[in-house]
């Protein structure tokens, strides 16, 4: 049903796979003269242009994955994303802006010195080039349907990597497929990127145990294939679940180990990977804060504040 276009993109991760059927597309890549040249040339191989395409549909918010979808509409394609990607992407610099603003306080809190910090949040500005903000045409969410063709896809919210992202489903003579994004990759591990409240008043989202529990009732499903945003389409994808739900469940006993006596999470980041480079610290808190929020949701740690600094400890009740 759907074709996949590898877009080169100027990120560490490498290609993003756009998947192509008909005249809509899911994930068109950032925006780059690069990027608009490749899908240029494959939908040409498909006897396309570029204006032949009615529709985009985005998994979710990054500029990997969402940037191109600007020019495309600029050529008539309607945009399609869940109504949280939609306030995202279509003001980019201005969500960058306020995760700056609510993470540097954020970071400091938990260990890291604050010239790393003023660092470590101005980097994601040089994505802002890749990532055109764009007006949504028509949010879609947990549980509609888009038609591709004489195939209805099934729109299903997902949680863990990115704000509002979405997976879509299809049936297929082999059963049923689906196109997840960067929710399951292989034989990468995604991230599960801290996220920033909606507004400052909600609490912070447990990204990690909300990720866990995504991959858990997806595993329950009977997936045939899974199409994603990296790489090669994964053909076991229960088997590939359960290789990252195993991958974390090790990775939290190890951030358990590492609070036997209290840390902060910049201390346990460091225990977990050693020193990290710049550009690399905000993977690595992700990582380190996410497990403590597993941990601390099973009861295993508690939070304790010493001197305007978070630090973690055991819970007595073990």
């Amino acid at each position: 049903m759907f074709d996949c276009v590898k877009i080169p993109t100027p990120f560490q991760v490498g290609h993003v796979n756009c998947y192509a059927s008909g005249s809509t597309l899911i994930d068109p890549g950032p925006d780059s003269d690069d990027a608009f040249e490749t899908l240029e040339s494959a939908l040409l191989s498909r006897d396309q242009s570029i204006d032949d395409i009615e529709r985009v549909l985005i998994t979710h918010p990054h500029p990997d994955h969402f940037g191109l979808a600007s020019r495309l509409q600029e050529r008539g394609a309607s945009i399609l994303a869940s109504s949280t990607a939609a306030s995202i992407i279509g003001d980019f610099p201005g969500r960058l802006a306020y995760e700056q603003s609510y993470f540097e306080p954020f970071f400091i809190s938990h260990g890291l010195r604050a010239d790393v910090v003023s660092t470590m949040v101005e980097l994601p500005e040089a994505f802002l080039e890749f990532a055109q903000s764009v007006d949504v045409d028509r949010t879609i969410d947990d549980g509609e349907t888009v038609h591709v063709g004489d195939n209805q896809l099934g729109v299903e919210a997902v949680e863990g990597h990115a704000p509002g992202e979405l997976i879509f489903t299809f049936d297929t003579s082999t059963g049923e497929c689906a196109i997840v994004g960067d929710h399951v990759l292989d034989p990468i591990t995604p991230n599960p990127f801290l996220q920033p409240p909606p507004t400052p008043e909600h609490p912070r989202p447990r990204v990690l145990p909300a990720y866990n529990a995504s991959l858990d009732r997806l595993a329950e499903r009977s997936f045939t294939r899974m199409l994603p945003g990296h790489r090669d389409e994964i053909d076991r994808p229960t088997h590939r679940i359960e290789q990252l739900r195993r991958f974390h469940e090790h990775r939290s006993e190890r951030t358990e180990a590492e609070v036997s006596e209290p840390k902060t999470a910049a201390q346990v980041m460091r225990g977990l990977f050693g020193e990290l480079p710049v550009t690399e610290i905000f993977s690595g808190m992700s990582e380190a804060i996410g497990h403590l929020d597993v941990l601390e949701e099973r009861g295993r740690v508690t939070r304790e504040m010493s001197g305007g600094t978070i630090q973690y400890v055991a819970s007595s009740d073990q």
